[in-house]
Formats: C-alpha cells, sequence, structure tokens
C-alpha cells in the first residue's frame, strides 16, 4: 500500500519501522510455534526456535516501543504499537517460562489486536504497518 502524499511525516517513519517489527518477529516466533506444535520444550528444535523467538521477539519489543515514542506521533498509533511492545515482553517471558501453548497463544493474540489496531491507525494517517 503507498503512503499518501499527505501523510503525516511522523506517522510515515513510526508505521514503516514497525512493519518491519512485525515482519521479522512474526517469522521467528511462527517457526517456534511450528515446531511447538504437537511437541515439547523438550525437544532440541524446540529449544532451538525458542531461544531465537525470544531473542527476536525482545529486539522487536524495543525497536515497536522506539516507534512508539516516535516525536510527534499520534497517540492513536502510540499506544497500540506500546501495548504491543508489552505484548511481545510478556510472550517472551512466558517462552523462556516454558508455558504452555494454549497460554502463548493468549498473548499472541492480544498482540495480534494490537498490531491491527496500529495498522488501522497508520492507515487513518495516509501510510501504512
Amino acid at each position: 500500500m503507498p503512503t499518501s502524499d499527505n501523510a503525516d511525516p511522523a506517522a510515515v517513519a513510526a508505521c514503516s519501522q514497525f512493519a518491519t517489527v512485525l515482519d521479522g518477529s512474526s517469522s521467528y516466533y511462527g517457526e517456534f510455534a511450528d515446531s511447538f506444535e504437537g511437541s515439547s520444550y523438550a525437544d532440541p528444535a524446540v529449544r532451538t526456535t525458542n531461544v531465537t523467538g525470544r531473542t527476536a521477539l525482545r529486539e522487536s519489543a524495543a525497536l515497536a516501543m522506539k516507534a512508539a515514542d516516535t516525536p510527534g506521533l499520534s497517540p492513536d498509533i502510540a499506544s497500540p504499537m506500546r501495548l504491543w511492545s508489552l505484548g511481545a515482553t510478556k510472550l517472551l517471558m512466558k517462552m523462556g517460562l516454558r508455558m504452555s501453548g494454549d497460554d502463548l497463544n493468549r498473548t499472541a493474540s492480544e498482540m495480534n489486536n494490537e498490531a491491527t489496531k496500529a495498522q488501522e491507525a497508520c492507515a487513518a494517517a495516509g501510510t501504512h504497518a
């Protein structure tokens, strides 16, 4: 989706960064979720993807918070980015504590809801995430 000519520059910068965050974190978390489904934390593949997934979530949470802190960014965009960042932190902690798939899925669903809100707010500002 192209950015409109009258898009808010703060929104363009933050939403672009947030889009990159979503792409990276979903890829690494997806690898973990796929390896975990039907398996357990004792599986070597799950252990490996758990570590890389948590690392990606940690980095993504920091980058999402940085995007949310873009000077001049509307709270309509910043707030769901911050909540997504909090969710990413919560999810990586749950992965580290080896919590159940259902518990991880609940947190991932909460994050997806916040990502959708941020994406909608970015679209309303004339850009995309």
